[in-house]
């Protein structure tokens, strides 16, 4: 007989990995115990050369659908440690030990569990909070590691007599399932401020408030939701009012596959991402003749759809109450637009009740909210735009061995933030924007909690470069009380390691990095930066053709005063002002404030934002003169110009001399040495196109290709000036698919390897993880 000691890494915690070795053991004749140490899962393994052998194939090959198993290492104990052989194989008390360790995100409800909650013989019959080893609430409700039923918000649900005998029976699914609970002893339901409403009265009134075209607010996994009818325009309309958004598009869950494909067109790949156990919400395109109602997203060909990943979601559409609920419903962040999401009921109270008839809540407390993830696809593959529920801590790995702990506090705008530990990058759920002070109230909050999950304690911490941020008043103040240092690191540069840690990539990058707004080394707004990066450091080495972006915070959200600004070159101030009159944008009293600040510099600040160039350009066009959420007018120019390029197929008989105009010329030089793409001269081809004449579809997709032509004029000189031949595309205006394939291709025909994000938003959600990066580096050169 040999012992061995198994120590294996990875998603081993809240995944039902105990109870499979259990499983396992007992299938192999193999005598010792499992324990969870924390970082990893140790088993000592006793049994013959043959058994060990194929117990040690099955613990990979084997393993539960939810674990992810990063390493396994195995130690054979010297026959001098052993005192007594094992009598047979245990799961024994959890002991906590430092090293990496990895944090189960939560996991959408199993087929197996569905299918007992709808079984009128099985005791979990309609029980809202079922689950077993394979699915169920894990990050969100953990206070503490390793992952045990009294470290959790359910400690606070003694397990009745049935589940206790399930949760140490071995051949049971719901074997050391720590979140185990029954109709008997697990959570309850009910309608807030009529708590004696609970249970099957509560889901009925919640559905018939739907049904007669309501609106409610719903508690999940990881915070509450805001519902109504998906398909009533008059109950989407009610809601865009209540929560003052005026345009930009809701999330809609479904009640199934069938649903969605009434609804939505389908790509390879999708139906799988859908159904699996992260159900994130999925950016599809609508049917012509889809059933939603048309302000669901309103101008937008795609609309965000996931299925019921919670059983009280599942309980919604279907309850033996006589009811016929609609099949598709709203069900989006439920806060104030700019708040966290409200996670508790003192915040629903406070923020959602006046926006809803009733809230469904129930008294299992979420310790850290997370929102819903949400994803595009691209080439096959997730693209990710908001990184939370179902994948956050998930952490990514580089390969390179560094040594150390740091925090990198996020962005202004979409907020996650980032601890690593060593070579792992965990990056947070979803915060929110930090223009609200209770989300900045909520990061603090959430990097707390995480710190102590992750036992990650700073040695270093990073943030953002611009001196009156929100994240950067934050970190400031965790690095003085941490007795910590800060480091400040440029927005761009952040974006590029992120792609690159994320690729696991390791050698020098063209970083090209086009986004809205981050303010530069030089004080002024950078947005489309080329720069030379890697791990250590970076050297700006391009960008768009600098313009004066006047009227402060106004500018990014009325596009207008952009492409003013942009029609001022070359003109008498009589010339500038009878143009943009004419094309609509702006009166003449708009003229005169707007031409005011520029001519006499007020308010104004040299600006290369590539967001501000789309929203622009989606002014000149006549698609959006303003915005009322962030991206709308660059979405507008999108979608004009897909509609474009779908009804055209890509062809058009201005494509040769407009490109050869405005996009094949050389970039001009700066004075500090950087090179410059002409997108003056692009603006100023599209305006004479469009006075003469042609749709603002056509010239929509003509600016996608120009600027796509101007990115890869940008990546050849930059490639001739340093040799690098990898080009590491990152920032919020990647999120826009057309010119991430447009500038793709032309990069990958002209020899380039090409970096691209997949599971790490390129948006500013993503830029945490850059910041840690650069953080990490910094300290192993101390």
């Amino acid at each position: 007989m040999t012992r061995l000691n198994i120590k294996i890494y990875g998603i081993v915690q809240g995944v039902g990995f105990r109870p499979f070795v259990s499983r396992l053991a007992a299938a192999h004749d193999i005598r010792g115990s499992v324990c969870n140490k924390g970082p990893y899962v140790e088993v000592l393994a006793e049994g013959t050369e043959k058994d060990l052998r194929s117990f040690r194939q099955g613990l990979r090959t084997e393993a539960p659908e939810r674990a992810a198993i990063l390493k396994i290492d195995a130690q054979e104990v010297p026959a001098a440690e052993i005192a007594a052989p094992f009598t047979s194989f245990d799961i024994i008390e959890s002991a906590k030990e430092r090293g990496d360790i990895f944090v189960s995100p939560d996991i959408a409800t199993c087929d197996k569990c569905r299918a007992e909650l709808f079984d009128p013989h099985d005791r979990r019959y309609l029980h809202p909070f079922i689950n077993c080893t394979a699915c169920g609430p894990r990050l969100t409700i953990l206070e503490a590691m390793p992952y045990d039923r009294e470290r959790t918000s359910m400690r606070e649900f003694p397990m009745c007599e049935k589940c206790h005998e399930e949760y140490v029976t071995p051949a049971s699914r719901r074997y050391d399932a720590q979140p185990v609970c029954c109709n008997d002893c697990g959570p309850e339901v009910y309608l807030l401020g009529h708590e004696d409403i609970r249970g099957a009265e509560a889901i009925t009134k919640t559905r018939a408030a739907i049904i007669a075209g309501g609106l409610v607010a719903i508690k999940g996994i990881g915070g509450f939701h805001l519902c109504c009818d998906a398909t009533s325009e008059t109950a989407v309309r009610r809601l865009r009012e209540l929560k003052h958004r005026p345009q930009k598009p809701f999330a809609v869950m479904m009640r199934d596959m069938k649903s969605v494909e009434k609804a939505c067109e389908l790509q390879d790949g999708q139906k799988e991402m859908m159904t699996g156990h992260q159900k994130p919400i999925l950016l599809l395109r609508r049917k012509k003749e889809s059933p939603l109602a048309e302000s669901i997203a309103p101008g937008n060909p795609k609309v965000g759809v996931m299925l019921p990943y919670a059983p009280v979601q599942m309980l919604l559409f279907d309850y033996p109450d006589g009811l016929t609920m609609p099949d598709m419903l709203v069900m989006t962040s439920g806060n104030p637009s700019g708040a966290p999401i409200c996670h508790n009921d003192k915040e629903a109270a406070e923020t959602l009740l006046p926006m809803c008839g009733l809230i469904l809540s129930h008294n299992r407390r979420i310790r850290l909210r997370a929102d819903d993830s949400v994803m595009d696809w691209f080439e096959g593959r997730p693209y990710m735009i908001r990184r939370s529920r179902g994948f956050a801590p998930l952490p990514f790995m580089l390969s390179t061995p560094l040594n150390g702990q740091v925090l990198g506090i996020g962005g202004e705008l979409k907020n996650t933030f980032c601890l690593a530990s060593n070579h792992l990058y965990y990056p947070s759920p979803y915060i929110g924007d930090m223009s609200d002070l209770r989300t900045v109230l909520a990061l603090k909050d959430s990097v707390g909690l995480m710190s102590s999950l992750l036992e990650n304690q700073p040695q270093l911490i990073a943030c953002d470069l611009h001196p009156r941020y929100n994240t950067t008043a934050v970190a400031e103040e965790l690095s003085k009380n941490m007795g910590v240092p800060l480091l400040k690191v440029q927005h761009h540069y952040a974006h590029i390691l992120s792609c690159m840690v994320e690729n696991d990539w390791q050698a020098p990058v063209i970083g090209v990095s086009f986004d809205g707004t981050g303010y530069g080394t030089d004080g002024t707004i950078w947005g489309s930066e080329f720069l030379l990066a890697d791990y250590q450091g970076f050297k700006r080495l391009g960008s768009i053709m600098p313009f004066q972006q006047a009227g402060g915070d106004r500018a990014s959200r009325e596009g207008w005063r952009i492409a003013v600004s942009l029609l001022r070159e070359g003109r008498s101030h009589e010339a500038w002002q009878h143009t943009a009159q004419e094309l609509g944008l702006c009166t003449e009293q708009e003229f005169k404030a707007q031409s005011f600040m520029l001519e006499k510099n007020i308010n104004c600040i040299e600006s290369t934002s590539a967001g501000r160039l789309f929203d622009g350009v989606s002014a000149l066009l006549g698609l959006r003169r303003t915005a009322t959420f962030e991206g709308e007018a660059s979405m507008a120019l999108q979608f004009a110009a897909e509609d474009w390029a779908e009804k055209q197929q890509g062809k058009s008989p201005l494509q040769e001399s407009s490109l050869t105009a405005a996009s094949l010329s050389l970039p001009r030089s700066s004075t500090d040495g950087r090179f410059l793409l002409p997108t003056n001269q692009l603006f100023a081809v599209l305006l004479s196109l469009k006075q003469q004449g042609h749709p603002a579809e056509e010239l929509a997709y003509l600016f996608h290709k120009a600027l796509a032509a101007e990115i890869l004029a940008g990546c050849e000189q930059a490639r001739e000036a340093t040799g690098c031949t990898a080009a590491a595309l990152s920032g919020g205006v990647f999120q826009n698919t057309l010119l991430l394939r447009l500038t793709k291709d032309r990069l990958e025909r002209a020899g380039f390897t090409v970096l691209l994000h997949s599971l790490l938003p390129p948006n500013d959600g993503g830029i945490c993880v850059g910041q840690a990066a650069a953080a990490m580096y910094a300290l192993q050169a101390k």
